[in-house]
């Protein structure tokens, strides 16, 4: 089995080209706020910087995935996200969010996303609600 990093990293380029990814915490908060049933996956970014505010939308953004069923997860290198993630520039410095939303009816689900589902509900099984994913190097 391949691991979770190569599995999200798969995940996000696949649903990048299928148009399907939200960055940017601003963005995320309104698409879980106008149809929360159509998020299916969502990836929370740090970087080496604390901001009291970013963990505060962090809190806020894990406590709707938990009421919502929301699979996530936490990836300490919010540089490499962006850079699997970002089509403009101004999304490289809002990647600390990034959501997945459900592949249209009747598609089939992109596999890479089903392995990073099980792994999360691997994780909670194991009391770990938010698990930290490590993304391969390019």
């Amino acid at each position: 089995m391949q691991s979770p990093g190569k599995s999200l990293k798969d995940a996000l380029l696949c649903a990048q080209a299928e148009e399907r990814l939200t960055v940017g915490v601003y963005e995320s908060a309104k698409i879980m706020t106008d149809d929360p049933d159509s998020v299916s996956f969502c990836v929370l970014a740090t970087d080496h910087e604390f901001d009291i505010a970013l963990q505060i939308h962090f809190t806020l953004i894990q406590s709707f995935c938990f009421d919502n069923d929301i699979s996530i997860v936490r990836v300490s290198d919010m540089q490499r996200l962006a850079e699997i993630v970002a089509d403009k520039a101004e999304q490289l410095e809002d990647a600390h969010c990034v959501l997945i939303t459900n592949p249209a009816e009747g598609s089939w689900e992109d596999p890479a996303l089903a392995k990073l589902h099980l792994f999360c509900e691997e994780s909670r099984s194991l009391n770990d609600w938010v698990p930290e994913i490590s993304l391969p190097g390019r």
